[in-house]
């Protein structure tokens, strides 16, 4: 029985008041609408949460006409299904106004990498418009199609429909206002090249041309990473990146700390008063405010996502099942394992000056695939300077221009004893030889641009040698440099890899790296090397990573960039007494 009130002598229902109190405030918020609508969608009992509330305000904004291409990167059993592909649909329906992306008249096609997924949340959406709560409050202002009512497709009676397909399944005539990817990659096949091909092929080829209005509709594409060449890494790849991405680690990193169009930032990275501790500047570089919120970052390092869901001790059970790279991708939304994978972050170190040092040795690597073709890997080449104390200096002088060390009869026409016994003593482990990279690119280029920007690179840095690798490709673009630039200071040889894999060539220089023996200055170029380094062999292009095992490991063949314990070693033998030769017994 309904209750009443009176005010200014009219009767009020309370119950009806109540309502529509309820349905404004849900209307106005689709984290409200969420939570109140939980009941309808899951049976486990609703977590208040700012990660599904962050996720909440970002879609909101994309029916508000705000952002019409929208990212998000977030670990699994977060919820993100529930609120992005069941109560986001019913929601904009619900909407009062009416827009190209609002109200029940929207068109929206959901897609997932299997069709059983997409069909799971298809009906569970359906369930929820359906139920007394949602038709209580919004049954007026539309009703379900009964000649377009199935599981897969459901439609209503103002022109409004939710449509489902896969990337397993092809769309033919269909489209959307709004265009939902939930889960485009499928976590078994994160690492298929065949499965990688086949969904960004679906992307480019199928689901990119869907907009029923490419003026005003709205992409929406959300997923745990899992590999670098995922949907994700493939839209992130693009050069005219217009997406607004809303990144979600499970633990927090504040040099990945996330700020969006919409001013929300990770409030991991927010002090007690509502203030951003980290600043971040219009290249994306991100910095600590200062001192003391430095401290305070350190000490959030690693602060789960959200604690009241997942608890430490199931994010630690989590990782250890998952693994390094796994947990990597799924968990921190970076498909590659924080401090690097064959080769540690820390291992690379930072050259601090804003000149490089004296170089006694320079070499460039290049790796070759002369053509524009987007789908085919970049040409990359990096430059690499040995600069020493007297060791290397020393070491320098008996390399030949074919970049192979002169041949010397005797240990002891190396060095003087003199300079042997001042190499034991009196060297630190600052004169041993370093390694620089100079400089890097990678760019997609055909052979005769690819030949000219070599060239150009090798003159400007004073390459003393260049390296490429002999295949194909590379001995094409070796003979091309030859015939056209054999008037510049610099030589070009051809390095045979001699059956050795990319991943066994990596590991073969993996002793440099930890003996902090190379260095690369604060730039994006080197960022860009380091990133790719890090990725290997789980990343999306290796080129860059062949040129510097093929660089580290010819400047170890030729004796230029030697190890401490094995200078020590040398110097150490070259002290030695040896004696007279003994005259042999028998003439031949």
């Amino acid at each position: 029985m309904a209750t009443f009130v009176e005010h200014d002598g009219q009767k009020i229902d309370v119950e009806k008041q109540l309502l529509e109190i309820d349905r404004a405030d849900c209307e106005d918020s689709l984290y409200l609408f969420l939570k109140n609508s939980w009941k309808y969608i899951d049976s486990s009992p609703f977590t208040d949460g700012w990660p599904i509330e962050a996720i909440a305000e970002h879609l909101q904004a994309v029916v508000d006409g705000d952002i019409r291409k929208l990212l998000i990167n977030i670990p699994p059993r977060m919820g993100k299904s529930s609120i992005t592909s069941v109560a986001f649909p019913a929601w904009v329906w619900a909407q009062p106004w009416a827009s190209p992306v609002s109200g029940p008249g929207v068109q929206l096609l959901h897609a997932s990498y299997a069709h059983s997924l997409a069909l799971r949340d298809s009906v569970k959406c359906r369930r929820l418009i359906e139920s007394p709560w949602y038709q209580e409050r919004w049954g007026g202002r539309f009703s379900l199609s009964g000649d377009q009512n199935t599981k897969g497709r459901f439609a209503n009676n103002v022109n409004g429909e939710r449509l489902i397909t896969a990337v397993e399944a092809r769309v033919t005539g269909e489209g959307g206002d709004i265009i939902v990817i939930d889960d485009p990659n499928a976590a078994n096949e994160a690492f298929s090249e065949a499965s990688i091909y086949t969904t960004t092929e679906w992307w480019d080829g199928t689901m990119s041309t869907r907009l029923n209005d490419p003026k005003t509709g709205a992409f929406i594409v959300i997923q745990q990473r899992l590999s670098e060449q995922d949907l994700t890494g493939y839209i992130l790849s693009k050069e005219d990146n217009d997406w607004v991405h809303l990144c979600l680690p499970m633990r927090y990193e504040w040099q990945r700390h996330t700020v969006t169009v919409l001013g929300w930032e990770d409030p991991r990275g927010v002090d007690d008063e509502g203030n951003s501790l980290v600043v971040v500047d219009e290249d994306g570089e991100r910095t600590a405010r200062d001192p003391e919120a430095a401290g305070e970052l350190v000490r959030r390092e690693g602060m789960l996502l959200w604690p009241e869901r997942i608890s430490e001790k199931e994010v630690v059970a989590l990782e250890k099942d998952l693994g390094p790279y796994k947990a990597a991708g799924q968990l921190q939304q970076r498909p590659a394992p924080k401090g690097g994978g064959i080769i540690k972050d820390e291992w690379w170190q930072l050259w601090p000056e804003g000149h490089f040092p004296n170089m006694s040795y320079v070499i460039a690597s290049l790796d070759t695939a002369y053509t524009t073709k987007t789908e085919n890997d970049p040409s990359a080449l990096t430059v690499w300077g040995v600069f020493t104390g007297d060791s290397a200096k020393y070491t320098a002088n008996f390399s030949g221009r074919d970049g192979r060390l002169i041949s010397k009869q005797d240990e002891a026409d190396w060095f003087d004893d003199g300079i042997r016994i001042k190499t034991m003593q009196e060297l630190s482990g600052e004169s041993f030889p370093k390694v620089m990279m100079m400089h890097a690119w990678q760019e997609r280029l055909e052979l005769h641009q690819l030949t000219q920007k070599v060239a150009k690179t090798c003159r400007d840095l004073n390459v003393d040698l260049l390296l490429v690798e002999n295949k194909a490709a590379g001995f094409s673009v070796a003979q091309e440099l030859k015939r056209l630039f054999w008037r510049e200071n610099f030589m070009v040889q051809l390095v045979d890899p001699k059956g050795q894999d990319k991943i066994a060539r990596l590991h073969s220089v993996v002793p440099i790296f930890a003996e902090n023996m190379v260095y690369a200055p604060n730039r994006k170029w080197a960022e860009m090397v380091i990133r790719q380094v890090n990725e290997f062999p789980k990343g999306k292009h290796d080129d860059l990573v062949d040129t510097v095992s093929m660089a580290i490991k010819h400047l170890r063949e030729i004796g230029v960039l030697t190890r401490s314990v094995e200078w020590a070693a040398e110097a150490e033998y070259g002290l030695r007494h040896r004696g007279n030769e003994i005259a042999p017994l028998y003439e031949v």
